[in-house]
């Protein structure tokens, strides 16, 4: 099984950039499509970006399709969620995940903060 902590939340402003990290536990984590999704208060889990296990090839929301950009470094067991040009309704919690969710939970997931 898989543990994931993410990070790298806070708080930027409008059109500001953050950078988050996924730490995953585990040795088939290079074999997994992994996923980054946020829930905003309110509202319902929704898938943001996922990668495929050798990072070939990406998907990313409409909302945030050439503002973010997903990565893997299989090496670390890490992947990463660049995010630019940030507006205010990116404000949500942030979490990282395996495609399909294998183990059924989440991790703590990382605040982004937003400021108009």
């Amino acid at each position: 099984q898989v543990q994931l902590v993410e990070s790298g939340g806070g708080l930027v402003q409008a059109g500001g950039s953050l950078r988050l990290s996924c730490a995953a536990s585990g040795r088939t984590f290079s074999r997994l499509i992994m996923g980054w999704f946020r829930q905003a208060p309110g509202k319902e889990r929704e898938v943001v970006a996922r990668i495929s296990p050798n990072g070939s090839n990406t998907y990313y929301a409409d909302s945030v399709k050439g503002r973010f950009t997903i990565s893997r470094d299989n090496d670390k067991n890490t992947v990463f969620l660049q995010m630019n040009s940030l507006k205010p309704e990116d404000t949500a919690v942030y979490y990282c995940n395996t495609i399909p969710n294998y183990s059924g939970s989440w991790g703590q997931g990382t605040q982004v903060t937003v400021s108009s």
